[in-house]
C-alpha cells in the first residue's frame, strides 16, 4: 500500500470524525486512564499518523529516560507498515523521522513557562514548524489550572494542537455520572477533547467524554489492539 492510501484508510480518520474532524489547532486534548492501559501507545499512534501526513511533531516526555519513547515510535511504525503492507517502508521511515523531535523535562525542577519557552525556541529558532505537541508522563496532580491555561494560550499563539496523557490514580479511578474523571474536573474547561481508555471485555476501549464544548460520554467504536497496540476499529 502506498502512503497516501495508508493515511486514508487509517482508523485515525474515524478517531478524527468522532471529534468533529480532529482536535484542531489552538486546542488541548487529554487521553486519560489508570497507569499501564495504553495511553502512550495511543499518543504515539496519533503522532505517527501526523508524521505520515508530512506534519511536524514535538514529543515532550516527563519520564526519566527517553529511549523507550523512541522504541515506541519504532514499534508503532513497524506494526503500521506490516499491517498495511506499506511500500518502501524504509524510505518512508527515514522521511518522517526528520519531522519528529523528542524533548525531555523533569516536572519537579521546571515551571510551565520554562517548558514552553524551550518549545518556542525549538519552533522559532530551531526552525522546526511543529503542528502537534505530544505531552507524555505529565502529572496533573502536581499542576494547577493556570498551568493548563498557559498551555492553551501557547497552543493558540503558536497555532498548534497539544495532546496530553493523564494517569489516573489507583486501580479503579473514580468517574462522575458523565464519565469525567474526578481528578481532571478542575481542568475540564481547558481540555477541548477528553477521552477515557477503559478495559471492557479484555480490550481497551476509547470513550469520548468531552467533544469540544459538549459533554457527550460516547463510545468511539475504537479500541487498542492488544497485539499491535494500535488504535483499531472495534469490529476489526
Amino acid at each position: 500500500m502506498v502512503k497516501a492510501e495508508l493515511i486514508k484508510r487509517s482508523p485515525l480518520r474515524i478517531f478524527e470524525k468522532s471529534i468533529q474532524g480532529g482536535l484542531g489547532k489552538g486546542n488541548l486534548g487529554i487521553l486519560a486512564s489508570r497507569k499501564g492501559v495504553g495511553k502512550t501507545a495511543c499518543l504515539v499512534h496519533i503522532a505517527t499518523d501526523k508524521l505520515f501526513q508530512g506534519k511536524h511533531v514535538i514529543h515532550v516526555s516527563f519520564s526519566a529516560r527517553t529511549d523507550h519513547i523512541i522504541n515506541w515510535y519504532e514499534d508503532i511504525f513497524k506494526e503500521i507498515a506490516k499491517k498495511q503492507n506499506l511500500e518502501s517502508a524504509v524510505t518512508v521511515h527515514d522521511e518522517i523521522i526528520k519531522n519528529r523531535v523528542i524533548m525531555n523535562f523533569n516536572q519537579e525542577g521546571i515551571t510551565t513557562v520554562q517548558i514552553l519557552r524551550s518549545l518556542e525556541a525549538m519552533i522559532k529558532y530551531g526552525n522546526f514548524a511543529a503542528d502537534t505537541i505530544i505531552v507524555d508522563g505529565y502529572d496533573f496532580s502536581k499542576c494547577k489550572r493556570e498551568d493548563l491555561q498557559t498551555f492553551c494560550e501557547f497552543a493558540r499563539n503558536m497555532d498548534l494542537e497539544i495532546w496530553f496523557s493523564a494517569s489516573l490514580k489507583g486501580e479503579e479511578p473514580i468517574f462522575d455520572e458523565n464519565g469525567i474523571p474526578y481528578e481532571l474536573k478542575p481542568f475540564l474547561d481547558e481540555a477541548a477533547v477528553l477521552i477515557s481508555l477503559k478495559y471492557t471485555n479484555k480490550y481497551v476501549h476509547l470513550e469520548l467524554v468531552k467533544d469540544h464544548k459538549e459533554i457527550v460520554s460516547a463510545d468511539m467504536h475504537l479500541k487498542l489492539d492488544p497485539k499491535t497496540l494500535l488504535i483499531a476499529e472495534e469490529d476489526d
